[in-house]
């Protein structure tokens, strides 16, 4: 029976594809194959030898190294569109309750407290400091159209608003999901200077940190509203700051408060709720428990943050998978030994990314100890396991 610690408390859905007859999930496994983790920090974890992969149940891997892992063989997967529903939905709540002052206009109301009667003539008379704009024809510009993005997108057309959209790495997937109806824009630069809201839904990387700074934010519209709920880190505070107070942005909107931002007059700050759904949990756990188990299983990858996607269908027969560099000649290498023994390959598969690359063979026959002993002794070879 396959062994899988968890490092967090996780949903019961993980047994829709572990089944119990096959694994045991406990926080108190001593040699797992497999981990499951949400938010644990693992940087300083004491990785036992047998693990071979990690699954956390979120899209961010910021808690795990993941090319650590890498060069020790380990499989680190994530869950990218699992939680999007939630935080799509969040998005356009956000956006509805920045564009008609909700969470002002509510504080409001709690002054009113021990008031009496009075309440409803306070009401009418103080409710024109709360006067707000409706969203239906304005122009939404969406950055980032994967699983969230698309969703945002999609729902945002629906209520009445012309979307214009970007992605520099937009996938065939989401390009099906996404409406006919979604504009596309050429360049950031083209949303900056068109869009009425602005909503960001790309990973944090070198060439999308700050993206939001003074000399995009000066290209924009006066009184854009800014919604990010992808990274904090996406935006320059300061800058953002500036311009909450001159009145070229109305609102920032984020799920990512920091101490800057707190007390700012038009910052709307939420506690990082993006997926704090029961929904989004019970969807990220059992994408995370497929991950694993098709790869501990069947040696399947996908979803990977630090290995190529590589899938191979099963036949059954004997299947080595091997972790190794990404050299040249390495394959020749690993069929030569092969073909020594005088064993045929009825399939096989090869995928890389970056330094590391992914082989799967399926032989005709049994791997005898002396093969994979031969094959383990490959320079750059990292890990072999059979199935």
């Amino acid at each position: 029976m396959k062994e899988i610690l968890t490092l967090n408390p996780i949903s019961d859905r993980i047994y829709d594809h572990l089944s119990k007859e096959e694994y045991s999930v406990s926080a108190q496994a001593k040699e797992p194959e497999g981990i499951l983790v949400r938010s644990a920090d693992m940087h300083e974890f004491s990785l036992p030898k047998s693990v071979m992969a990690v699954a956390r149940a979120g899209a961010g891997t910021n808690n795990i190294p993941c090319a650590e892992y890498a060069l020790k063989g380990v499989t680190v997967f994530n869950t990218p569109g699992a939680n999007a529903n939630g935080v799509a939905e969040l998005v356009l709540g956000a956006m509805l309750l920045a564009s008609r002052n909700l969470s002002q206009a509510s504080a409001w109301v709690d002054t009113l407290n021990g008031m009496g009667s009075e309440v409803p003539k306070l009401v009418e008379k103080g409710k024109k400091a709360f006067v707000g704009h409706e969203i239906r024809g304005k122009k939404l510009g969406v950055i980032g159209l994967g699983a969230i993005g698309g969703l945002v997108a999609n729902d945002a057309y629906n209520l009445g608003m012309e979307v214009l959209g970007f992605d520099t790495h937009l996938s065939v997937d989401a390009a099906w999901r996404l409406s006919r109806k979604i504009q596309k824009a050429a360049c950031r630069e083209q949303i900056f200077a068109e869009c009425d809201v602005i909503t960001l839904h790309v990973p944090l990387l070198d060439e999308t940190r700050g993206i939001i700074n003074k000399d995009s934010i000066a290209t924009m519209k006066d009184g854009v509203m800014i919604l990010n709920f992808a990274r904090g880190e996406l935006v320059n505070t300061a800058d953002v700051i500036a311009a909450l107070e001159s009145g070229k942005i109305s609102r920032y909107v984020t799920d990512f408060p920091c101490q800057e931002l707190i007390g700012v007059r038009n910052a709307v700050l939420i506690p990082h709720l993006g997926a704090s759904t029961p929904e989004s949990e019970d969807n990220c756990a059992a994408m995370a428990a497929q991950e694993l188990d098709e790869y501990l299983r069947l040696g399947n990858i996908k979803n990977s943050v630090n290995m190529p996607a590589c899938e191979l269908p099963w036949t059954g027969r004997t299947r080595i998978c091997m972790i190794h560099k990404n050299i040249a000649n390495m394959i020749g290498r690993i069929t030569e030994i092969i073909a020594a023994d005088n064993i045929n390959i009825s399939d096989m598969i090869n995928k890389s990314r970056g330094d590391i690359a992914y082989t799967m063979i399926d032989i005709d026959s049994g791997a005898e100890q002396k093969l994979l002993d031969d094959l383990a002794g490959i320079p750059d070879m990292i890990r072999i396991r059979v199935l």
